[in-house]
């Protein structure tokens, strides 16, 4: 079969890799044929490194043909998860995110049966599910101030779901401009500034009782979050981080009675299926969220211009079946 290696720092190969066995799955596997994949931030640090980053900067041996992309839509070849039939289309995890590839078996936990069409917009379910689980964490929102720092595809499905659980006013900071997609995605305002003066620019009044951290895979906006966060507020540090430890106010989070919250996606295909019946209903969130459509076979070009935030680009998706 074909797979996409990543061969060093922002450099794919094309390979011809042998194609997994159906009659090797483990239980709870599934053979899935790849038709549409999405590039999400926590798979761009690992491009940019050419594999795992470490803290030296270099990249561990061994990286998988296919890696790093886990958000997918396919078709079901094989499977041994009885709540994932053969021939039915999913959306959900590469668990080893290892999907840039023809085929690719993963966990059939993560993944949820979907209806034929093939429609790159579909792979959006797996984002927001990771965003509805989060809010979820955050309890009752109803009334409450919130924001969100860094405004990409991420930033934006958690503003447009903190504002669907109730948020009185939602703001989003980023240095590049979003104000095209306020309207959209239920953003009151749109800050174009880094998250270092938003937080700095804040009187007692101003702070939010909720904060969301979706930037991620550097240690200052987090800082930036417990430093702008309303007295007894929440932040949540949405992704996967790319280091051990991050530096963090203890005193304020003491004193000033805070909470940070974050954690990984657990019920995925339930929280899945909640996704794809929020999709059905407001099928605009999808459609203007995707902004690129690309070949696989240009996948080095599409992760790097998703390394380069601008206006107007937010959901890349690779078209791989």
């Amino acid at each position: 079969m074909w797979a996409q290696q990543l061969i060093g720092p922002s450099s794919f190969l094309p390979v011809e890799v042998p194609a997994p066995a159906a009659g090797d799955l483990r239980p709870g596997e599934v053979l899935v044929a790849v038709e549409h994949g999405g590039i999400c931030g926590s798979d761009l640090p690992y491009f940019r490194a050419g594999g795992q980053p470490v803290a030296e900067g270099g990249r561990a041996a061994g990286v998988p043909p296919g890696f790093p992309l886990h958000e997918v839509v396919g078709r079901v070849q094989a499977s041994r998860d009885p709540g994932v039939a053969m021939g039915e289309r999913v959306v959900g995890w590469a668990s080893a995110a290892d999907a840039l590839a023809e085929l690719v078996v993963t966990a059939g936990s993560g993944l949820h049966p979907v209806g034929d069409g093939r429609r790159a917009q579909t792979v959006v379910a797996q984002p927001l599910a990771c965003v509805l689980y989060a809010v979820d964490q955050l309890g009752d929102l109803r009334g409450r101030r919130a924001a969100v720092l860094g405004l990409g595809s991420i930033g934006l499905l958690f503003a447009w779901a903190l504002r669907r659980r109730g948020a009185a006013t939602v703001v989003g900071v980023d240095p590049v401009d979003r104000t095209a997609h306020a309207a959209a995605f239920g953003l009151d305002e749109v800050l174009v500034t880094g998250s270092r003066q938003w937080a700095e620019s804040l009187g007692a009044e101003g702070r939010p009782d909720v904060i969301v951290e979706a930037v991620g895979h550097q240690t200052a906006t987090v800082a930036d979050a417990v430093s702008a966060v309303a007295d007894g507020g929440t932040v949540y540090c949405f992704g996967i981080p790319v280091r051990e430890a991050y530096p963090i106010d203890v005193y304020s989070l003491v004193r000033r009675n805070l909470r940070i919250v974050g954690g990984i996606t657990r019920d995925r295909r339930a929280v899945l299926g909640r996704a794809l019946a929020e999709l059905r209903e407001f099928p605009q969130v999808a459609a203007e969220l995707v902004t690129d459509v690309g070949p696989a076979t240009a996948a080095a070009e599409a992760f790097t211009r998703a390394c380069a935030p601008r206006e107007g680009r937010l959901k890349t998706v690779l078209e791989l079946g």
